[in-house]
């Protein structure tokens, strides 16, 4: 049923209508106002009544595929056709047609089309672009339509604006292109020759000119050696005259052009002034002694010169060249280490010669000898200069730079090494070991001590724990500073020798201030640095410790086997650590308490017990106590902002990113345990965790110390922790001493 046609209830075409434009009439084309009116479509770009709008392409391409406009996924990419037309020529003695080749553009990203006809010598005819690029329309009837790429195939003829081109051949990349939409191409055709083009060769081949063009290519010499430059040092000997002395020069070949360039070494104070070059760049010749004058050096001979009162002076070459001069020059050949060089009548040795003339010589000709020439006598060394010793005031450092000058300057410190081992984030760059004193006394031998080693300055501080009923004040025991090796003079001339972060490792013994401490422990910081910087630390070298136990006899091989046998009766393929540590240290393999703790902290297996969310929270808040930090309303707009479709949920990423920008002071590996607990994926409801941090609305119950270092890195040995439990044997006597684990125990 229809409804009536009253106010309201007929359609309205142009309700969800949103452009209302009005399309221009007139435009400019060649410079020309012209109307262009029927082109253009009414309203908002829909076409006018009964007006038929051509499409922008005609079949390929639409910009379909990838998501990408035509324009941007076709740029710079054309077919390439061969072609040619006949064209008639009246009134012409010689030639009844001309065949004039082309070559035809067709450009993927819009369908236009360009015909450029190639240049040729002498034709006498305007070539280059013969059609501009645009979108050529089909011949009668078809004039609506345009060209496109189902058109174009070889063998075939079109018409181009009344003019019929025959197609004859195609790039490699056309071919590909058409054949990959299912264009079956036709076989090539040859080009039919051009009568005219014909004659017009075997005219120029029997000519015998008077001055025949000669060509010198030289463009492919200067592409290939462009920047290539042979550098030989070499001397002149000019003592024989008057005030005459030894002159180093310095020859350059340049492989480019084949020329040479000299220039003079002028050593300070030698009284001589300083020249640009010695010889200018160009080319030498071996045997001359003086300049050629204009007209000493030429091609050809003239054989007569004649004049006529009707055409004027004339000259006659001598085409077969039988009085010209040639003049041999230097090549990169003739120059050989301990050869000389004519430089216009001087004398000069080559002496020696840089890497890459060594490697140019030994590539291309085969030379191994390069033994340089000795022209000097040796330089006489003069006699060191000895130090003043240490005077006692200052450091030494300090007092051996008031000998260096009149005006003392304070000593340089390291800076690059500062600015690359200071502290910078969470990386603290801080050394810290757990040290006990080595003494007879009971209450100095119960004492701990942290000794901390400063990796930008080479600097230890040692601080004491205070320990409770012990009658000893703890707190800071040395000063952070360098400190001096035990055993050396105090007023000599060499610097002394300061303790470096290679002599700080698990079971060392150090004497500081005459204070003998022995390092028993280290902070799990620690640890992973010197394991990271394996190159620098062979004690956490675990191929350098694998390397000693692979130098175990047969006989201590057997021992293993009866230890494993006794250490794992249940043949798991794991033992403790302490077991692994006594069986090391038992058999005296050589290694130190640090490298058996390298060795067990690379094959261990580490359990670590799943923490409860509330706990997790616990501890996160009361960090954020304790520094303060406060700033939660600005966290949960800075999560809205980042949040555009109003999700609730953030990526892993972004939510790092964010309190990274804030300086949230949590650790890393407390904050990624965080980011675990709310992460559903690979994304993070940002609410709750703000909710769950929030220390000021929702605040935890407190937490005890000892839950607090449960996730503190650095407090593994103050909570008394062993870094490695248990230790995956079978791997380690699998990789070291190649014994199956089952037959070993």
């Amino acid at each position: 049923m229809a409804l009536p046609f009253l106010p309201g209830n007929s359609p309205n075409k142009y309700l969800d209508k949103e452009k209302f434009h009005k399309s221009q009439h007139f435009d400019v084309s060649n410079g020309v106002r012209m109307l262009v009116g029927p082109e253009k479509p009414g309203i908002g770009g829909e076409p006018l009544v009964g007006q038929k709008m051509k499409p922008q392409y005609s079949v390929y391409p639409k910009g379909q595929g990838r998501g990408v406009p035509s324009w941007v996924a076709f740029d710079k990419q054309a077919l390439c056709f061969e072609a040619y037309f006949q064209e008639a020529v009246a009134e012409a003695q010689h030639e009844t047609h001309r065949i004039r080749k082309c070559n035809i553009y067709f450009y993927l990203e819009d369908d236009t089309i360009q015909v450029v006809e190639p240049g040729y010598k002498n034709s006498g005819i305007p070539q280059g672009t013969f059609i501009h690029r645009h979108r050529i329309p089909l011949p009668l009837p078809n004039d609506g339509q345009f060209y496109n790429i189902f058109h174009f195939n070889l063998n075939q003829q079109m018409v181009l604006y009344s003019r019929t081109f025959t197609v004859t051949n195609c790039d490699p990349f056309t071919r590909n292109f058409l054949t990959k939409l299912g264009i079956r191409l036709n076989d090539p055709i040859p080009v039919p020759d051009d009568p005219y083009s014909n004659l017009r060769e075997e005219i120029e081949k029997s000519m015998k000119p008077l001055r025949p063009y000669e060509r010198h290519d030289t463009l492919k010499q200067f592409l290939e050696q462009d920047r290539n430059v042979l550098c030989f040092y070499c001397f002149w000997d000019d003592t024989e005259s008057t005030y005459g002395d030894l002159r180093e020069l310095v020859l350059h070949y340049f492989l480019a052009d084949d020329t040479i360039e000299i220039r003079e070494v002028v050593s300070p104070n030698s009284g001589r002034d300083t020249v640009p070059k010695f010889l200018r760049r160009s080319k030498l010749p071996k045997h001359s002694t003086r300049m050629k004058q204009p007209g000493e050096i030429t091609d050809r001979t003239v054989l007569n010169v004649f004049a006529s009162p009707s055409k004027g002076k004339c000259f006659i070459l001598d085409s077969l060249k039988t009085g010209a001069v040639h003049e041999d020059f230097y090549k990169d050949d003739d120059l050989t280490v301990g050869g000389e060089v004519n430089v216009w009548g001087r004398r000069v040795i080559l002496t020696d010669c840089d890497d890459f003339t060594k490697e140019y010589y030994r590539s291309k000709y085969g030379i191994e000898d390069f033994t340089p020439v000795q022209y000097k006598d040796p330089e006489v060394t003069e006699p060191p200069r000895l130090l003043p010793p240490y005077n006692g005031f200052g450091s030494e450092e300090d007092s051996l730079s008031s000998c260096h000058g009149l005006l003392p300057k304070p000593p340089q410190k390291d800076f690059q090494k500062f600015m690359e081992k200071d502290r910078c984030g969470l990386n603290s760059n801080v050394l810290n070991f757990r040290a006990k004193l080595l003494s007879t006394n009971q209450v100095d031998s119960e004492r701990l001590f942290i000794i901390s080693f400063y990796l930008s300055d080479d600097s230890i501080s040692v601080y004491e724990r205070p320990q409770r009923n012990s009658g000893v004040i703890g707190g800071k025991f040395l000063v952070r500073g360098r400190v001096k090796k035990p055993g050396q003079e105090l007023f000599k001339r060499e610097l002394s020798e300061y303790f470096t972060a290679q002599d700080l490792y698990v079971g060392a013994a150090l004497s500081l201030n005459n204070k003998d401490f022995q390092l028993v422990d280290a902070d799990e910081y620690t640890l992973k640095y010197m394991e990271q910087h394996a190159e620098e630390f062979p004690k956490s070298n675990v191929g350098m410790i694998l390397s000693k136990l692979r130098s175990i006899p047969e006989e201590k091989q057997t021992e293993i086997r009866k230890f494993l046998n006794i250490s794992d009766p249940n043949n798991t393929g794991f033992i403790p650590y302490d077991s692994l540590r006594a069986l090391l240290v038992g058999l005296d393999f050589g290694l130190s308490e640090h490298e058996v703790l390298a060795l067990g902290r690379q094959f261990s297996v580490r359990e670590e017990p799943e923490a409860d969310v509330s706990l997790v929270l616990a501890v996160v808040q009361d960090l954020l106590r304790k520094k303060p930090f406060e700033e939660f309303p600005e966290l949960s707009r800075a999560f809205s902002y980042r949040d555009r479709h109003r999700t609730g949920r953030l990526s892993i990423k972004d939510t790092r990113t964010i309190c990274k920008s804030f300086h949230v002071p949590l650790p890393e590996n407390l904050l990624g345990d965080l980011f675990s607990r709310f992460a559903e994926g690979e994304e993070i409801d940002y609410h709750a965790f703000l909710a769950g941090i929030n220390w000021l609305e929702n605040p935890a119950p407190p937490v005890l110390p000892e839950d607090s270092l449960k996730f503190d890195v650095n407090a593994r040995f103050e909570a008394g922790e062993v870094a490695a439990k248990h230790i995956n044997y079978s791997a380690l006597l699998d990789g070291v001493f190649n014994i199956n684990p089952t037959t070993a125990t």
